[in-house]
Order: structure tokens, then C-alpha cells, then sequence
């Protein structure tokens, strides 16, 4: 099991990056290791989620993972890139900005201010109910139905 879920992110990194999407473009990348981003290359682009646990083997992560991979497309169509950290001995940037005991999933905003923190796993549902509230989300929102009518 230890190695099966290392396999699977590569699997999923792997397809996100050699696949086409329908107009030609490369189809962005959705899961990331923590350690190699910095929240400021995704301010105004992307919504960070970021999922810290103390091992790949933690029940809450591997819950967590399968309810994200279940939904992704309501993740891509809210910008999200979703960010793991499953490794507390590296002391990645992220982990030491946000200090998770554990388990945690933390939603970061366009603006890359801190929205949710959660202790335990967190449906795709309330996530994007979440950013659904944001007042950018709403503008994005509000601005693709004014595309649409015209």
C-alpha cells in the first residue's frame, strides 16, 4: 500500500502532462508536491489547496486524495492546484508557514490568504461550496455569465 499511492500521483501527474485537452493546449497540472511551490507563483492564477499529513499512510490523507481525484473537474473549472505534503522530516516552506499538526487541508484564495483550515477530510462539495462564496469567485462567476449572453 505504502508504495501504491506514490504510484498513482505519478500516474496522475503523468497523464495531466502528456495529455491533450480539446483545443490543443496542455491541460494544467492539478496534483503537486508542496515542496517544490511557492504560493506567490500562483497568486491571482490559481487556488491553492494544500494537504499535510505525516505519511502517505495516514488514513485522513488517503481518504482526502480519493475524494479530491473523484471531482477533479469541479476543481479545474475553480482553478484549484492542489498541493501535498506527507513528509514533516523534509521541513518543506509550506509546512513550516503553515505549521499543521498532522493531518490538514488549508484552502488558500486567488488573493493567497488563508480561507479554510480543516483537521479532518473535507468533500469536494463544501470545498467548493467555500470558493464558491468568494467574492473573485463570484466576479469570475458574474464576469463568464456577461461573456455568455453577449
Amino acid at each position: 500500500m505504502k508504495r501504491l499511492i506514490p504510484l498513482v500521483f505519478t500516474a496522475l501527474l503523468a497523464a495531466a502532462a502528456s495529455a491533450q485537452a480539446t483545443d490543443g493546449t496542455a491541460p494544467e497540472i492539478l496534483f503537486a508536491p508542496a515542496d517544490m511551490a511557492d504560493l506567490n507563483e500562483f497568486r491571482w492564477k490559481k487556488r491553492p489547496i494544500l494537504v499535510f499529513a505525516d505519511s502517505e499512510n495516514d488514513p485522513a490523507f488517503i481518504e482526502q486524495m480519493e475524494l479530491l481525484s473523484n471531482r477533479e473537474e469541479a476543481l479545474l473549472e475553480r482553478d484549484v492546484i492542489v498541493l501535498i505534503d506527507t513528509d514533516p522530516a523534509a521541513r518543506s516552506p509550506l509546512r513550516l508557514k503553515m505549521r499543521p499538526r498532522g493531518f490538514m487541508l488549508t484552502l488558500v484564495g486567488k488573493d493567497g490568504g488563508v480561507k479554510l483550515r480543516k483537521p479532518f477530510p473535507w468533500d469536494v462539495r463544501e470545498i467548493t461550496r467555500s470558493i464558491d462564496k468568494m467574492p473573485i469567485r463570484q466576479r469570475e462567476i458574474r464576469d463568464a455569465k456577461d461573456a455568455a449572453s453577449q
